[in-house]
């Protein structure tokens, strides 16, 4: 059913986590003109979760879809990406813990090429959308879970050519 992931778990630590099934983000790399790849941003809306940092388009998985689909998904809706323009390459779970009750959360990074750097329509959880240099991505305030998982990401897609 649509929308039934939206909600927060709660680890046994206490931490909230958006999506009751666990939640995804895309990885979306492009081409840039000079022949290096760029990675897709949002900067996260004020109001949000984490709000002024940047970090994936994504969200809550519901219960019927994988974490696949939920990332394509999310990035139609809070970038205006259509998924015939979307290669899928892989997934990364770069979060992980145990609910309250002994439940499971989880994060995947789903990382997709384009073939070119796509234009992008943001939605209210965006403030902006930016195409931004792998290599210029540290140097933003980013959201703490993108932080923590990105050079386990870079790593990742290092072994996969942009296509």
């Amino acid at each position: 059913m649509r929308g039934d992931g939206d909600g927060w778990v709660i680890s046994d630590a206490g931490t909230h986590h958006w999506g009751r099934h666990g939640a995804a983000g895309l990885l979306l790399r492009a081409p840039r003109p000079d022949g290096g790849a760029a990675v897709l941003l949002q900067h996260r809306a004020p109001w949000s979760h984490q709000g002024g940092t940047w970090g994936l388009p994504g969200g809550a998985l519901d219960s019927h879809e994988s974490p696949e689909q939920a990332a394509v998904r999310e990035a139609h809706e809070e970038a205006g990406l259509a998924d015939t323009a979307l290669r899928v390459r892989s997934t990364v779970v770069t979060a992980e813990i145990v609910a309250l009750g002994g439940g499971r959360w989880s994060y995947t990074t789903v990382i997709a090429d384009a073939a070119e750097l796509l234009d992008t329509v943001a939605n209210r959880e965006s403030t902006e959308l930016r195409w931004v240099a792998e290599e210029d991505v540290d140097g933003l305030p980013l959201h703490p879970g993108f932080a923590a998982s990105w050079p386990r990401l870079r790593a990742v897609i290092a072994e996969l050519p942009l296509e």
